[in-house]
């Protein structure tokens, strides 16, 4: 195999060697790996005590000795698979699960060869290889989802360099960090969190997936510019004239569970995963838990900017859960029943999108609006479409009114790999059918987020990226009662995007000067906006009255 930018950005972070044009496993831990796969008999790795040791044999071979792993990352494995993990379940662990992910790791030279050969196959070269996603580089890796379970195993097994990962602002994705936390906490959550990814491995096992997961960085350029969508500025939002799509409240039921064509929304960490393979389990570590796939996108992917996001479409769920944080539990298998596109992938389609962390009143000032509209527009966007109707309106000298309506029209929504692959001539990847957006309650809970404003920052994103609807999960929260009664009013009065950015605008400069402390959703509505009118009034009579009673008071000689 020649040599190719793709894979030298990626291969100080593999454990494998490039030589002669190949990729090899060091000598010593391909005998390691080959007596790992020949079973407990030959390897004598029959519990999590002797699994660590064969880690630790595995790292020393290829050169990660001096890197340290994470304190307590060994009696984590000793807890897990000696003490959690049933008698029966071990056995079939180290019996049958363990050696199958060796023959998996000792293939991972020939998978990564033909992968690329592939990709070059594909797009042209280099355009789907695997490869470090680095700030400002939009672009796509498709990978197949055996290669994903044998990346995976890496993860397991800790064999991924960590030296340089920071400085590529890359996050780690080895497991020992992850296997500590059982060790060195009292929150159950985190043992179910490797309950769900232990289940991955034994049902890869089982059966090898065959299908294909793509992972897109999106960007919105931060220069104006005839190639690319630049990134919006406040008069852009404001003098926007398309409608708002059709807006649809869910109080009960998940994002990851939505039955319809739609785009679901990770409520990211602008590292992808954020606290999956560490502390955190909430909304984003556990979609990557029950979708264990959507963790190798940490290997390459790194942290997000203002402009960027991260499309994920063919991810494979595997488990059934119940809970969230703390109360959060693995529950059994999951049968992932969602079709597949002509490239292989299933029609699950993820977008990571982080939220500003603990804005407080900051959240309601023009640039942070603007942020977070630019960060879900960003995502939301499908490029290819989203250009298809500029050109069209530019050819046709439509009114921004009509770009809007080819929201509903019968352009299929693509991401840039679906681009890519029509323009090679193959089938579209999608039916003619348009795809929506699955959300909830993004940038709040931990996260400090105002739900009433961040829903409406959602729906502005939504409409100008010319999605066809959004359905928005409420989880219960209690200010979002009113959200379905405000967004008919405002669809039923025909509003477009500029409107109610005008008027979510106008609330939050209210909020930051103390004018008002009611929620969006009550402040909005007509006898509540007349309410806050007429205090508002009464305030500036009161002040002007004040004034004059002083002024006469002076003329007088009176002492006020």
């Amino acid at each position: 195999m020649e040599r190719r930018e793709d894979l030298d950005s990626i291969l100080p972070f593999l454990p494998l060697v490039l030589r002669s044009s190949s990729l090899f496993w060091p000598p010593k831990s391909l005998e390691s790996l080959k007596a790992l796969s020949l079973g407990p008999d030959v390897s004598r790795v029959d519990s999590g005590e002797v699994l660590f040791d064969a880690i630790l044999d595995l790292r020393d071979s290829i050169g990660l000795s001096s890197e340290k792993l994470a304190a307590k990352s060994a009696d984590g494995y000793v807890l897990f698979f000696d003490e959690l993990m049933s008698r029966m379940d071990s056995r079939v662990w180290f019996g049958e699960v363990v050696p199958t992910l060796a023959r998996l790791l000792l293939r991972l030279p020939s998978l990564l060869e033909d992968h690329y050969k592939k990709s070059d196959k594909v797009s042209g070269k280099g355009r789907f290889g695997l490869r470090i996603m680095d700030w400002q580089e939009a672009g796509v890796v498709l990978l197949s989802q055996e290669l994903i379970a044998t990346l995976l195993a890496c993860a397991l097994f800790c064999l991924f360099p960590t030296h340089d990962r920071d400085a590529k602002h890359l996050p780690l994705i080895n497991f020992d960090r992850l296997f500590s936390t059982i060790q060195l906490s009292a929150k159950q959550s985190q043992e179910q969190k490797i309950k769900c990814l232990v289940h991955y491995f034994e049902r890869i096992c089982m059966h090898i997936p065959t299908g294909s997961v793509s992972f897109e960085r999106k960007m919105l350029s931060l220069q104006n510019s005839s190639h690319g969508i630049s990134y919006p500025g406040p008069a852009d939002w404001e003098n926007s004239n398309v409608s708002l799509c059709p807006f649809k409240v869910l109080p009960l039921g998940l994002i990851e569970d939505q039955q319809h064509d739609a785009l679901e929304v990770d409520f990211a960490n602008e590292y992808l995963g954020g606290g999956a393979l560490h502390w955190g389990c909430v909304q984003e570590e556990i979609r990557f838990m029950i979708n264990p796939e959507l963790i190798i996108g940490m290997l390459f992917m790194a942290s997000m900017r203002q402009n960027e996001a991260i499309e994920i479409v063919g991810v494979e769920r595997f488990s059934q859960y119940m809970g969230y944080g703390s109360s959060f539990r693995f529950v059994g298998d999951y049968l992932d029943k969602k079709p597949f596109d002509s490239m292989g992938r299933r029609k699950t389609r993820i977008v990571a999108i982080d939220a500003l962390y603990s804005p407080k009143m900051a959240q309601y000032g023009i640039d942070c609006i603007l942020r977070e509209a630019n960060k879900a527009f960003c995502g939301f966007l499908d490029r290819s479409k989203y250009e298809s109707v500029l050109k069209f309106s530019q050819a046709s000298k439509a009114s921004p009114e009509m770009v809007g309506s080819h929201r509903n029209s019968d352009d299929k929504c693509s991401s840039n790999v679906d681009l890519i692959e029509n323009k090679k001539g193959g089938q579209s990847t999608e039916s003619k059918e348009s795809i929506g957006i699955a959300t909830g309650n993004w940038g709040c809970g931990v996260f400090g987020g105002d739900p009433e404003v961040k829903s409406m920052i959602q729906w502005l994103a939504a409409s100008q990226a010319l999605r066809p609807f959004i359905h928005y999960y409420t989880f219960g929260e209690a200010s979002l009662e009113g959200l379905k009664q405000v967004t008919q009013w405002i669809l039923n009065h025909g509003w477009t995007v500029g409107e109610l950015w005008n008027m979510l605008v106008e609330y939050s400069s209210k909020r930051l000067r103390r004018e008002t402390n009611v929620g969006f959703l009550a402040w909005l509505l007509p006898d509540n906006r007349t309410n806050d009118v007429q205090l508002s009034n009464i305030r500036c009579l009161t002040i002007i009255f004040l004034w004059l009673v002083e002024v006469q008071c002076c003329s007088l000689g009176v002492k006020t």
